[in-house]
């Protein structure tokens, strides 16, 4: 039988960084290798990654987002008319902050002649036995709150306009990877999964936003994003609620968003954050069109402690209350290293969650 993404088994995308790969690239930004040099040593660890997914029963292979820093702004920083900032912007997480140069708007904004992480994804799919999945940041990360600059007045007067340019120019980079052959491609929205904490949605209102509205925006930029994706492309998008050095930045149930969201976003499947109560309980999920996958991220990638087996199941069998069996997936609640740093635990306890996750769906859906 065949079975099509998202998979009983899934994962948000990003692996912990090995230990060599994080020196070469950091030998790298000093000048003390090549870049081709880097290449060789990230080609090797990808191969080694994708090797240990398809051992232990992943069917969705990704490259770990081995050649990235950060699980975004190495692929906004790639779009015509956007430029890493001078200045560094802060973001809070939970007892951490997380500092980078941002995405600026220096001119409007397209998609670049080259393309953006083609060659990521072309070593990747020919490198695979299973599924090659690939991961970006979604169009809606574009949001000042996360560091986007409209510095340049002179690009953008009109936001309507900006957005617009923002979904033209995602639309043509998912369409040129599905002309790569890619069939499993997801996107990472922070901006919509935040709009469920009551405090962020407090902050926006104090300042005359609406995260109805926002939400509204949120949508459609990301569905202009995947307009006129080949039918046998299969989307996914992870409902983010921050990942850096095992700490987050929004909490909040999925009420708020859930049956506008689950409804009209054109995708095949969510990926949900539910490994603790700051994601609320499963009754949002009652949204969920007949036709449309949720990946439950039941299994936590912040900390070592292994779930248990009836853990993970009597989980699923809380969501199963909501929505079909059949609808259901798994996963990890994000990745294990959105950013170089990581998360806190080992590779080891990464491998061995992640085969936890297979055991599991096995024993369940068989």
């Amino acid at each position: 039988m065949t079975f099509l993404p998202p998979f009983r088994a899934d994962h948000v995308g990003s692996l912990l960084r090995p230990k060599e790969l994080s020196a070469a690239r950091k030998e790298w930004r000093e000048g003390l290798i090549t870049a081709e040099q880097l290449r060789s040593i990230e080609d090797n660890h990808i191969l080694e990654a994708v090797k240990k997914q398809e051992e232990i029963g992943l069917k969705g292979i990704s490259d770990g987002e081995y050649r990235r820093d950060y699980w975004h702004l190495d692929f906004m920083w790639n779009f015509d008319g956007v430029i890493p900032s001078h200045d560094i912007y802060t973001n809070r997480f939970h007892g951490v902050e997380f500092s980078a140069r941002a995405a600026e708007i220096s001119n409007r904004v397209s998609y670049p002649k080259n393309g953006i992480m083609l060659d990521h994804f072309k070593f990747l799919t020919k490198s695979v036995k299973e599924t090659a999945k690939f991961t970006i940041p979604s169009a809606t990360q574009f949001r000042h709150r996360e560091g986007v600059r409209l510095a340049n007045t002179n690009a953008y007067t009109d936001l309507n306009e900006f957005w617009d340019d923002i979904g033209k120019s995602y639309n043509r980079a998912v369409l040129a990877f599905a002309d790569l052959g890619c069939k499993y491609i997801q996107i990472d929205d922070v901006n919509s999964a935040l709009l469920c904490d009551p405090i962020i949605r407090a902050g926006f209102e104090k300042y005359g936003g609406d995260p109805s509205q926002m939400l509204d925006v949120n949508i459609e930029v990301n569905n202009a994003a995947f307009q006129n994706r080949p039918d046998d492309m299969r989307a996914t998008v992870h409902l983010c609620r921050g990942n850096f050095q095992s700490t987050y930045a929004g909490q909040g149930g999925y009420e708020p968003i859930a049956e506008k969201y689950l409804v009209k976003m054109n995708v095949n499947g969510f990926f949900m954050e539910f490994d603790d109560d700051r994601s609320g309980d499963f009754a949002p999920l009652r949204f969920l069109p007949k036709d449309k996958y949720v990946v439950i991220g039941i299994m936590t990638s912040k900390n070592p402690i292994l779930e248990t087996k009836e853990e993970l199941k009597r989980r699923i069998d809380a969501a199963a209350k909501y929505i079909p069996l059949e609808q259901i997936c798994i996963s990890p609640q994000c990745g294990f290293a959105s950013t170089k740093e990581g998360n806190k635990l080992s590779e080891e306890n990464q491998w061995r969650k992640l085969e936890r996750l297979v055991e599991v769906a096995d024993e369940v859906w068989g």
